[in-house]
């Protein structure tokens, strides 16, 4: 994700994103990040159980239907050039792919998610049974916080002072 992502974050740079749609279109892709984000975090830190597994299906649903908004919103205010639609479409379907990817790994789980989850274990959110290492989630939470967070953050800030400034400016005539 981090490529795709900052290539999704050099598309608004360049078409001057904060003089556009601005903060608001900033703000929804805060909201994607989150709705990609939490069923991440649950995969890499939980055991995968019903309740995983339907966060992570819900959070899918909510980001592609986030991800139609953030397009329709976008293409009023600003162009929105072929390569840009096309890092989107890679984007989106990001959460559906970890979805499948983990079904894929979890077949037992998504059964027992298909009956209801009848175990009340299957509700609860739990740690791994064999947690990845420590390392290793470091050095993906820099690749992340360096490849989306950052940039993004950069972007919602660039987008504020902005809109703070047009405020300052005093309307002429």
């Amino acid at each position: 994700m981090r490529l795709p992502g900052l290539a999704d974050w050099w598309m608004h740079r360049r078409t001057r994103v904060e003089h556009t749609s601005g903060t608001k279109e900033s703000a929804v892709h805060a909201l994607m990040m989150t709705e990609a984000g939490i069923p991440v975090l649950m995969g890499l830190l939980a055991r995968v159980n019903p309740l995983v597994l339907s966060v992570m299906g819900g959070a899918a649903l909510a980001h592609g239907a986030t991800a139609v908004y953030d397009v329709s919103l976008a293409v009023k205010e600003r162009e929105v050039h072929p390569i840009e639609q096309h890092i989107h479409s890679f984007l989106e379907v990001l959460p559906l792919t970890a979805l499948a990817f983990t079904a894929c790994l979890h077949a037992d789980q998504v059964r027992k998610t298909l009956r209801g989850g009848p175990d009340p274990q299957d509700w609860r959110l739990l740690p791994k049974e064999h947690p990845l290492p420590a390392a290793y989630l470091a050095g993906l939470a820099a690749i992340i916080a360096g490849g989306v967070a950052l940039p993004y953050a950069e972007e919602l800030r660039r987008c504020l002072r902005t809109a703070t400034a047009s405020r300052e400016v005093p309307a002429l005539g």
